[in-house]
């Protein structure tokens, strides 16, 4: 495989789009302000907070008229403080026009009413801990595929720079 020259750089600093479109994720540098959490999505949409709780492996969703067809892959990310749910790509399964269940591959339990966040495809998520701490990622072989665009959600964060192409 010869060297890539065409890598794209963006950067944020609060939630957004990357861009949309076709590409893959190469890498990312994020700089803290402290405790943190980072999340990046595969989408064209930007994502949805709802409601969730579990039991076991089932996790439950609630988001009045979501919209969402049974058989679906979606990308779901789950409230750092409940450490209760795996972030990650799942297949839905629609229970109603207001709720959908999904099947976590660990097992926990949390109370109904705790934040989730869900988009087209989740691609990745990380940390960070220290005010000023800077973090670099880079994403082995090819990078990560992103089919529909690439979104940022973050908090505490004061900057994300990702490479792509």
């Amino acid at each position: 495989m010869s060297m890539q020259y065409d890598v794209k750089s963006g950067h944020l600093n609060v939630a957004g789009f990357f861009l949309i479109g076709r590409t893959r994720l190469k890498g990312l540098m994020t700089v803290s302000s402290g405790a943190s959490a980072i999340t990046l999505w595969d989408t064209a949409t930007v994502p949805v907070t709802a409601e969730y709780e579990r039991t076991g492996t089932l996790i439950t969703v609630t988001e009045n008229g979501h919209g969402l067809t049974n058989g679906q892959t979606l990308g779901l990310n789950f409230a750092v403080a409940s450490l209760q749910g795996t972030a990650g790509n799942y297949v839905i399964s629609v229970l109603n026009a207001n709720t959908f269940t999904v099947t976590d591959v660990n097992t926990g339990t949390i109370n109904a009413g705790t934040a989730c966040v869900y988009a087209q495809r989740f691609l990745m998520a990380t940390d960070g801990n220290a005010a000023g701490n800077v973090q670099t990622i880079l994403i082995p072989g090819e990078g990560i595929l992103a089919l529909n665009g690439i979104y940022l959600s973050t908090s505490g964060t004061t900057g994300v720079t990702v490479f792509y192409g």
